[in-house]
């Protein structure tokens, strides 16, 4: 046996050793309307996926995951993502919670050796996704493709109903939300685009652009960060004749952040930071943008219809003779297709399966008043969640409806750092989360476990003294 066959006999040994997927420990809940879920995920992606297996290591397996997209498909991987490779170092672990057999790593070496470990740079997009693709089938995941949240309904005592589009709803007394980045808010289109052009003539960057079919056009990207040259990459290759890249900043951003949290042990720590050392940690995180990789930096500046515009932004667009004309400081240029690198706003007010819970939500600007020089309304949108991601209420009379929801997506950056939606933070974010869970289960449950726990009786010992010889003597 060798190569993938070996590695899941192993992985199945390290499971058992560790005793992970023994028998739960809730009693069954009944309704009516169903069967009633421990926990509902929502989202199959990486964080969805990790989350499922994090409470099976907890002994919570009354699980079921939903995911919008088909098998396979969960997440940006091979949907809408175009960096060529992953920009996490390959040495970190995320979601394989400790078991080495269970991580990307191991999966890599049993294809390609230890040397073809040692030759690998950085992980491809593609070989992330099959990754995911196994890590789901080798686990066995409940994951249900295909299966869009519409709604999340606060029924009594503590239960959730999920209106699902098109299929009937699911009872869950917990519900995870592990719907990545956009899923605390949406993507972030610029008003004065949205209000001007016709949408045939712009595109974010989250959308699935064919850039094949502007083969001999021209495109304009808006943005710094890393996705935007991503994505001029990806438009020459696919022969675009013109992919220029428009920054109002007068030079690019050199200086990664991440990298410093990632080396300091601010990732896990960060939440043992109070809220006033939160708030600054990410005005300044706000403040820069993540700078594109080397690499594929230098993929789109090596094609002769590359351009990078500093100090441009864009002051005006507007539709000419069929084309998108944007006006900077320095000019007028025409495109094709504008696309937008513009990133994305969080406010769970704008997430309509939580349409009928999101007045109650407290976010940061309910409960931390920054100095004023350091206030930032991107920031103070955001939920303020406990520390087990959970939802808070903005006022008691809220808590009912709020109980039992978690906010597991990039919503959860200022109140714990990068953990739910970044590969760099899972592998600390995934234990809080399920430990967070579990115990509420058990607080939930607490009544009737310690009744069962007062009235256990069952005989363990059953040897008798005296023995009859000696009771006759």
């Amino acid at each position: 046996m060798s190569g993938l066959a070996a590695l899941e006999a192993r992985l199945a040994c390290d499971l058992a050793c560790l005793d992970i997927g023994g028998p739960d420990w809730l009693a069954p809940r009944f309704h009516p309307d169903g069967h009633v879920y421990d926990v509902a995920i929502v989202g199959g992606g990486q964080s969805g996926l990790g989350a499922a297996f994090a409470l099976r290591t907890e002994r919570v397996s009354n699980v079921v995951v939903i995911d919008e997209n088909a098998a396979g498909y969960e997440g940006p991987w091979d949907t809408y993502a175009r960096m060529r490779t992953l920009r996490t170092p390959k040495h970190l672990t995320s979601i394989d919670m400790g078991v080495p057999s269970l991580t990307f790593r191991a999966w890599w070496e049993a294809q390609h050796g230890a040397a073809g470990w040692d030759a690998l740079g950085k992980i491809g997009r593609g070989d992330w996704m099959a990754y995911l693709r196994w890590y789901r089938a080798v686990l066995d995941l409940p994951v249900r493709n295909d299966t869009r949240l519409t709604l999340i309904e606060p029924v009594e005592d503590g239960l959730h109903r999920l209106h699902l589009d098109g299929r009937p709803p699911v009872l869950a007394r917990k519900v995870v939300l592990a719907t990545g980045i956009q899923g605390g808010g949406e993507w972030h289109v610029p008003r004065f685009i949205a209000h001007t052009l016709p949408r045939h003539l712009y595109a974010h960057t989250s959308e699935a652009i064919d850039y094949r079919v502007l083969a001999g056009r021209r495109v304009a990207i808006l943005g710094a960060g890393a996705s935007a040259f991503d994505n001029a990459s990806a438009a020459l290759h696919a022969g675009v004749a013109a992919a220029h890249v428009f920054v109002r900043r007068p030079s690019l951003p050199r200086v990664n952040p991440i990298r410093f949290m990632e080396a300091s042990g601010m990732i896990r720590r960060y939440p043992a930071l109070d809220d006033a050392g939160k708030y600054a940690v990410m005005a300044s995180f706000f403040d820069r943008v993540q700078p594109p990789t080397a690499d594929m930096f230098e993929e789109a500046a090596s094609f002769a219809g590359f351009a990078l515009h500093l100090g441009s932004p864009w002051n005006e667009v507007r539709e000419v003779d069929g084309m998108a004309e944007v006006t900077t400081p320095t000019g007028r240029h025409r495109y094709d297709l504008l696309v937008l690198s513009t990133g994305l706003v969080t406010d769970p007010a704008l997430r309509p399966e939580l349409a009928l819970v999101h007045d109650g939500i407290a976010r940061w600007r309910d409960r931390f008043a920054p100095p004023e020089e350091l206030r930032n309304p991107v920031i103070d949108a955001h939920p303020y969640l406990g520390p087990g991601f959970e939802f808070l209420p903005r006022e008691p009379e809220h808590a009912g409806s709020l109980h039992g929801l978690y906010g597991f997506n990039y919503s959860a950056l200022i109140s714990q750092g990068l953990s739910a939606a970044a590969l760099s933070g899972l592998k600390h974010a995934l234990p809080r989360l399920a430990r967070a869970v579990a115990d509420t289960l058990f607080r939930d449950d607490e009544t009737a476990i310690l009744r069962r726990f007062l009235d256990y009786a069952d005989v363990e010992f059953a040897a008798e003294w005296p023995r009859g010889e000696e009771a006759a003597a």
